[in-house]
């Protein structure tokens, strides 16, 4: 089926989650099948003067899963990560072989994304410098601050002594991080590669200036239906936080070693628009592109798609461009696929979207089921798509599904899975 049979085959062990909607990869899938919203108004007392006083924080604090001296030490999107990345070590089995003494850490890698990073850390250690002074910022402000802290922290966990990367890159961040593992292993540069996104930014800061450019939607409606991808009552996206992490092996050390595969991760396509710093192209020309390199590195055959986790997030423009993106991508097959925006129930989680979404997109195949996109009442007449709305069974057989990406700056990644 895929062109990565004349090479290095890349495969899908280990998968984690926190988010919005369940504090484990399980619990997420359960409610994303059953179509539960993690958007909820915000209790923090700052969120009362805010425009938008919604968002999708993780329905699982991470300090109640971390020990605390380790959660006193990262900051939210580093917590975030961990717990994700402790999910998907364990799911893989490979803490076991990592126990044992057999597993290489020159052989294991890291690619840990996130769009903001250390923000709040950031923002909350200026306050304490104007209010108490500079002896009173915390030593540990810059491990915690930097946007690869959550990849150096799951490096120093499992390990990996490999490539440790952060690839940022606005809201295709998590994707992108799993391209480039991709890559790390196909390159011959690692065996393992942990792989996913992060993001926590729910803070006063970014959520006033999300608002301010009109990308926040300020529907206030009952929080659970303001996320509506393709909706004509959309008004821009919810903003959430969590993590998303995927093992991803070659296939022959993960077959050597006994491994439980989830599905076969074929290629990536990488693209900018060079259009605008915040607008998509209108045409989605640029995501097209990515789309069509994507299935072109796999060797995958675009009827073969079945499904599609969209980046979709809910704004007038982009819900339309990646509309069009698919069109141009999978012609008329297009109406054979079943499109999905789990963004409906998670919100967005920026830098940690896209390898969310991932994890969603592996368990779809795995379970043969496409979770459904909710709050999608009145369909906008320019998008003509197949969108799920209740639970939707895919075929048996080999099949693929593609995880879209798409970012501030122009950014766009779009990954393509195979069922096992």
């Amino acid at each position: 089926m895929s062109a990565t049979d004349a090479r290095t085959r890349v495969v899908v062990t280990g998968l984690g989650t926190t988010s919005p909607v369940g504090g484990d990869a399980p619990s997420t899938w359960e409610a994303l099948v059953a179509g539960r919203s993690g958007v909820r108004r915000l209790t923090q007392p700052w969120a009362e003067e805010m425009a938008v006083k919604i968002g999708a924080p993780a329905l699982v604090d991470p300090t109640d899963v971390l020990e605390r001296v380790k959660a006193r030490r990262l900051d939210r999107s580093s917590q975030l990560a961990m717990v994700a990345a402790m999910e998907a070590w364990a799911d893989s089995g490979l803490v076991t072989v990592q126990a044992d003494g057999d597993l290489d850490g020159d052989r294991v890698g890291v690619a840990m994304a996130s769009g903001i990073g250390g923000v709040t850390t950031l923002l909350s250690n200026y306050d304490t410098l104007r209010e108490k002074g500079p002896r009173r910022v915390s030593p540990l402000a810059v491990p915690m601050l930097m946007p690869n802290g959550p990849a150096a922290n799951i490096s120093l966990y499992v390990g990996a002594r490999a490539a440790v990367n952060t690839p940022v890159s606005a809201c295709a961040s998590g994707n992108e991080a799993i391209a480039m593992a991709i890559d790390q292993i196909r390159l011959g540069r690692a065996d393992v590669v942990v792989a996913g996104g992060t993001e926590a930014a729910i803070h006063p800061l970014p959520m006033a200036a999300f608002a301010n450019m009109m990308a926040l939607s300020k529907n206030d409606a009952d929080p659970t239906t303001v996320s509506r991808p393709w909706d004509t009552g959309r008004d821009g996206f919810v903003l959430g936080e969590g993590a998303g992490v995927l093992v991803l092996e070659s296939e022959a050390h993960a077959i050597a070693r006994g491994a439980r595969i989830y599905a076969e991760v074929c290629g990536a396509g990488i693209t900018a628009d060079a259009h605008d710093i915040a607008q998509p192209d209108p045409a989605g020309r640029g995501g097209s592109r990515a789309i069509k390199r994507a299935l072109l590195e796999s060797g995958i055959d675009p009827t073969s798609i079945v499904h599609v986790n969209a980046h979709a997030t809910s704004t007038p423009q982009g819900d339309i461009a990646e509309g069009l993106m698919l069109h141009a991508t999978l012609g008329s097959h297009v109406d054979q696929v079943v499109v999905t925006s789990t963004k409906s129930m998670t919100g967005h989680l920026l830098g940690g979207a896209g390898a969310l979404e991932a994890v969603a997109t592996v368990l779809a195949l795995h379970h043969r089921l496409a979770p459904p996109t909710i709050n999608l009442d009145n369909l906008d007449p320019a998008v003509e798509l197949d969108i799920a709305t209740t639970p939707r069974d895919l075929p048996e057989g080999d099949i693929a599904a593609l995880n879209n990406s798409f970012g501030f700056g122009g950014a766009n990644v779009a990954v393509v899975f195979a069922s096992a």
